[in-house]
């Protein structure tokens, strides 16, 4: 007969398949409409809160989908009225990919908050405290609740020591809870339960913790469980159907591993079956878009690609057709991290370091550095735990004719929201509000595009399987596959856009 426990603390989940799971999994090009049936089981399961917004899903919105990221925001918010919704945003970067003035930072929160988002998960690719805390001191302002986030990476310099003294500048700063975001599966057991502990011994038992895991390598919902059993509060999970892979651990799964502990998670285990039947129905739509991984990857423990970005790489490389080259890129990816100081993998600095380890790979190292790796190299995303390497920080000087700098790279710009709103406002389509000033100022060269098409509607990038075999046959009757010639890449050096053109093997 089984013993059973009376449990003693219940934890709390953070579900993610409106945001992490379906970016983690099929380059997020999840539509709209293909969410909003599953909302009322969403909010009313039990969940601490509802990750929905933020992180790669704005860009994939006016890029890709033809939403408004705003409308998309404001339709979870009445959808799913008795939930918290939560959001990740990239602290200075906010969703975009490079440091924005403080004013613009300011206004981006208030006008969340003003939409409906309740948590925000700030974190630092960097883990420069000194690039959330303007993000952070925001939150505060319009009382909402504000998420310090410790990205957790490996390296020869990363301690549980300096973890515990990044919780501590990040409570410094006001926050209502912290997050130990594992965005590559890199979390094993041990050191999950060390630095939960460890935080916990050292600001007190009532600092709240939240974990955050990818379940790429496989040994993360051990992790999860070490974690809780050190103290941690909330732990994050994706419905079973849009789980595993560079994707998350099972929400049911981590349900079930509590029974019979002192822990339980309290959700409505009717409800989280309906969830995962209407994911299960709607997953095969993206087949084109999901990602190759599939199983177990321990080889990630080696590159710390995060989950997020492995299925956006493939796609990218077989855009290029140059998709048999994955491996290579991800050999490549720890030595490009090496020479540029130990940077945590995250967006945007998993996007920099891993398109500089392409070039590495297609054209050789560091032939042509990346406008993005060069300022990286420089100091102008911030600082980094190690010593970048010298020789490669001169190339980037010399490449980008600009000096190194080891300020907050924010205090270099200059007040820039009456700029955005003329150049803004001055396209095609733009209403004028915030909002739209917002979608250009991260992403002036998709936004003008997407304003005069927003009139047309969302589109739903989601084919029936039936479909996809269709076009596959259609482009093999019609000559149609893999790229042969050669591969043309837009390079940007100094402000100035050059073609490069690369011969293939």
């Amino acid at each position: 007969m089984t013993e059973t426990t009376t449990p003693t603390r219940e934890v709390g989940v953070t579900e993610l398949a409106l945001r992490d799971a379906h970016q983690s999994l099929m380059a997020t090009r999840m539509a709209l409409e293909d969410m909003v049936d599953a909302c009322a089981d969403i909010d009313a399961a039990g969940y601490w809160s509802v990750e929905c917004w933020g992180g790669a899903t704005y860009d994939a919105c006016i890029r890709f989908l033809n939403e408004d990221p705003w409308e998309r925001l404001r339709t979870f918010r009445e959808l799913m009225p008795n939930s918290r919704l939560q959001m990740l945003l990239r602290g200075q970067n906010l969703l975009g990919y490079r440091h924005y003035e403080d004013d613009v930072v300011n206004r981006f929160v208030e006008k969340s908050a003003e939409n409906g988002m309740d948590v925000y998960r700030v974190f630092d690719a960097l883990n420069d405290v000194r690039n959330v805390k303007q993000a952070i001191a925001a939150v505060r302002r319009v009382d909402k609740h504000a998420q310090g986030t410790i990205c957790y990476t490996e390296s020869p310099l990363h301690t549980v020591e300096g973890y515990v003294q990044m919780a501590r500048d990040l409570m410094e700063l006001g926050c209502d809870s912290l997050c130990l975001k594992d965005m590559a599966a890199l979390l094993k057991p041990q050191p999950a339960y060390d630095i939960v502990k460890a935080i916990k011994d050292d600001l007190g038992s009532d600092v709240r913790i939240h974990v955050h895991c990818h379940s790429t390598t496989g040994v993360t919902l051990v992790s999860l469980m070490k974690a809780i059993e050190a103290g941690a509060d909330v732990v994050d999970t994706a419905i079973s159907s849009l789980s595993l892979g560079p994707g998350h651990n099972p929400t049911e799964s981590l349900v079930e591993m509590l029974r019979g502990t002192p822990y339980t998670t309290n959700l409505d285990d009717d409800r989280l079956v309906s969830i995962k039947d209407h994911f299960a129905k709607v997953r095969p739509k993206y087949t084109q878009f999901m990602s190759a991984i599939t199983g177990v990857e321990t080889e990630i423990f080696k590159s710390q690609i995060p989950g997020g970005m492995i299925s956006n790489m493939e796609s990218q490389l077989r855009q290029q057709g140059a998709g048999d080259r994955l491996r290579e890129v991800l050999l490549e990816v720890p030595r490009v991290r090496q020479v540029a100081g130990y940077p945590p993998l995250v967006t945007p600095s998993s996007q920099i370091v891993g398109t500089q380890a392409v070039f590495n790979v297609l054209m050789g190292p560091y032939k042509v550095q990346t406008a993005e790796f060069a300022d990286l190299m420089l100091g102008y995303y911030g600082s980094t735990l190690g010593e970048r390497d010298p020789d490669i920080v001169a190339a980037a000087q010399a490449q980008a004719g600009k000096e190194p700098i080891d300020v907050r790279p924010a205090d270099l710009i200059p007040p820039e929201w009456d700029k955005l709103v003329s150049e803004a406002t001055a396209l095609e389509g733009c209403d004028g509000t915030d909002e739209d000033v917002l979608t250009y100022a991260m992403f002036p060269g998709v936004a003008p595009g997407f304003f005069v098409e927003r009139p047309q509607g969302p589109k739903n990038v989601g084919k029936d399987p039936a479909e996809v075999a269709a076009d596959e046959l259609s482009k093999s009757s019609s000559g149609g596959g893999p790229v042969k010639g050669p591969i043309r890449y837009s390079v940007s050096m100094d402000g100035k856009a050059h073609s490069v053109t690369v011969e293939r093997a």
